[in-house]
């Protein structure tokens, strides 16, 4: 009876999902294993060739967990896997007096008899097995085929540098300086090491050749230009078979017949589709219309003849609040736009247009789409400028809008303004309230023209198979601070429409200065649409990148190794002047979840990445620092030139600093991968 009952338990558990997950995690470890094995080994080699003595070749550090003893050698597991170790005669990390040791030189099998040649052959050998392996893996990997997102721009962050030298969707960046650029990887890379203000090529979607001279934004924690990754045709998959390719509460939530993972939209509203650049425009043309979308799906992955399904997905309507906010300056003016055509400067505020106050007869968040539905039309608006040495001034401007839409690049950031893609200029709400549209919902909560929102946070309701709703999302400062930035309300607005089943609460300060928490049940608007996909989940385009034959695999492979090391001097170039924050850096928990991550895309992107790991292995490990390959080179270097072998407190001392060192950064590297990049 217990057996017939857990049959149904049974059936629902995905046994294949879990077996790939197992395989996953036994690709990362063999994988992790062979780049310190292979390392270990290039020292190990090279030692045995020089007639050195070896006593332990261990993977992993502390406590022994395996031996097997092999002739004069043990062989052994060690606790903590984070590297290893090969301990010879005469050279041990724990005890560097015996590099010193009279008595040990005279032993003909110690590593400290050998001359100075034998001994940089042998501390090299690691890292040189470490390039050689890594440049193994990167062959291995473009001949089995790498799939990756290709430096085409999905879109440029209003107010980016990207998007004021006038980079749009669509756009395909080939050259940062003087780096060939193919990935979008290779973007974020020649950005985040370059130093000054860089040199960007590329083709517009159209054809066009751009070349644009940008000062990326170094505020954050690396330097950017403010470009996303571009999305494919092809609706997002997981392992987990209850997984669904819509965000609940949208219209392809609720399409008819249901939308499946990994089906590839093919035509929407009778038009083939090209690309999602595409597919946003006609989303953005017939944002107001049902609109029929054709895809393509296959029963099996290996299906030869899929089919084709006609679903009809509603209109995507704003959620709103029922209150105006105060308009703020504009942050940011489009190169070659009519905002900078027609005069208008970061800093000037936007007063009224066409004769109505924005604020009070106009909703600052539909300025986007007014702009628009005015294309080609000549609008008069008055703006407020600061003049040094004087009060501000109003001033009249007039200028011809072109017919782009609106909400096409959304703030998803606290620091990302709104845009008004038709003339080329962002702006930022104060979130202080100056219209309460009468029976809606704010009005119903209580809230009053002239009250500030200091907080908003999204209570979302449980997802299917949750007993509990997950933890709220909260837009702006977490505490009163001073010096905390205000709330972003464009963003808070976005969020609103990126969580469509949320409720909404609201931190709310009156005039007295008095904090009280408010609840508003957002309402969808009848007249007033998102020209998004409507909630549909897509994966991002991968192209992939194979070689023809062997030879081609190893020139990739022998390109990318070079590459990667060049990155990695320049990644610690930048990391010691503040260009990238030392928040950026990755320890063993990062770095094995990053291996897993890759092991679950596929054997080539393991094979990547375990490239990438052996490359950088082979630098860290040549730095100057004691204790590691690099610092016992600089003893090395100094006994030649100087003749003469330093002496034991210096070796002690530096072996010991060198141990503090490596010591102190792993601790931190683990409390970034736990507290930090959790």
């Amino acid at each position: 009876m217990d057996f017939v009952i857990g049959l149904p338990v049974l059936a629902d558990f995905d046994f294949a999902g879990l077996f790939d997950k197992v395989l996953s995690i036994l690709g990362v470890a063999l994988g992790l294993g062979l780049v310190i094995f292979f390392h270990e080994l290039g020292h190990f080699a090279v030692a045995k060739w020089c007639n050195v003595n070896v006593e332990r070749f261990s993977i992993g550090f502390g406590p022994i967990l395996w031996s097997r003893k092999r002739g004069e050698t043990e062989y052994a597991l060690s606790a903590i896997p984070f590297g290893g170790y090969v301990k010879m005669l005469g050279q041990d990390d724990l005890d560097p007096s015996q590099l010193s040791s009279e008595d040990i030189a005279r032993d003909p099998r110690s590593y400290s008899s050998k001359t100075v040649g034998q001994r940089m052959g042998i501390i090299s050998a690691g890292v040189i097995m470490n390039i050689v392996t890594g440049l193994l893996f990167f062959a291995f990997a473009f001949g089995i085929g790498v799939d990756q997102t290709p430096s085409r721009v999905g879109a440029a962050v209003p107010g980016s540098p990207a998007w004021k030298a006038g980079i749009d969707q669509g756009d395909t960046i080939t050259r940062i300086n003087d780096r060939q650029i193919d990935t979008f990887t290779d973007i974020m890379r020649a950005v985040a090491l370059s130093s000054g203000p860089i040199r960007v090529r590329g083709r517009h979607e159209d054809g066009r050749e751009f070349d644009f001279e940008l000062l990326p934004d170094g505020s954050g924690t690396k330097r950017m230009i403010g470009v996303a990754p571009v999305e494919s045709l092809t609706l997002a998959s997981t392992d987990d078979r209850k997984f669904k390719p819509v965000t609940p509460g949208t219209p392809a939530a609720e399409a008819t017949p249901p939308l499946q993972p990994g089906d590839v939209i093919r035509e929407a509203g009778g038009m083939e589709v090209a690309s999602v650049a595409h597919l946003g425009k006609i989303l953005a043309e017939r944002r107001d219309e049902p609109l029929e979308f054709v895809v393509e799906r296959r029963e099996k992955d290996d299906d030869a003849d899929p089919k084709r399904v006609a679903v009809t997905i509603a209109p995507h309507r704003f959620r709103t609040l029922g209150m105006w906010m105060e308009i703020g300056q504009l942050t940011a003016i489009r190169n070659d736009s009519p905002a900078a055509d027609a005069g208008l400067r970061p800093g000037d505020k936007i007063l009224s247009v066409d004769g109505k106050v924005v604020g009070k007869e106009l909703d600052p968040l539909r300025l986007p789409d007014l702009f628009a539905e005015r294309g080609g039309e000549t609008i008069d608006i008055r703006v407020s400028r600061e003049v040094k040495g004087a009060d501000r001034k109003d001033l009249k401007i007039s200028l011809v809008p072109e017919p782009a839409p609106g909400w096409t690049a959304p703030p998803v950031h606290p620091e990302t303004p709104v845009e008004i893609p038709a003339i080329g200029a962002t702006f930022r709400l104060i979130p202080t309230v100056m219209h309460v549209e009468p029976e809606g919902p704010a009005a119903k909560a209580g809230i009053q023209q002239g009250e500030r929102i200091e907080r908003m946070r999204l209570i979302r309701p449980p997802k299917e198979g949750m007993s509990t709703a997950p933890d709220p999302v909260t837009i702006g400062p977490e505490k009163d601070k001073e010096g905390a930035k205000p709330l972003n309300w464009g963003q808070a607005f976005w969020a609103l429409q990126s969580n469509p089943t949320a409720g909404v609460e609201l931190d709310v300060r009156d005039a007295q200065g008095e904090l009280r928490p408010v609840t508003v049940a957002p309402v969808r608007a009848e007249d007033w649409f998102i020209p998004d996909q409507r909630g549909m989940i897509l994966f991002l385009l991968a192209e992939t990148q194979q070689a023809d034959n062997a030879v081609e695999a190893a020139r990739m492979g022998l390109m990318h190794t070079r590459n990667t090391m060049a990155d990695i001097y320049l990644t610690l170039r930048r990391l010691l002047t503040g260009d990238i924050s030392l928040t950026e850096l990755h320890g063993p928990v990062g770095i094995a979840g990053a291996a897993y991550s890759m092991a679950r895309q596929g054997i080539a992107a393991l094979l990547l990445f375990l490239g990438f790991l052996s490359v950088n292995l082979a630098v860290l490990n040549f730095l100057p620092i004691p204790v590691l390959d690099g610092g016992h080179m600089v003893f090395l270097i100094w006994e030649a030139v100087t003749r003469k072998r330093p002496s034991e407190r210096v070796l002690v001392a530096a072996t010991y600093f060198g141990m503090a060192f490596v010591l102190s950064l792993m601790m931190f590297v683990l409390y970034l991968d736990i507290f930090v990049h959790r």
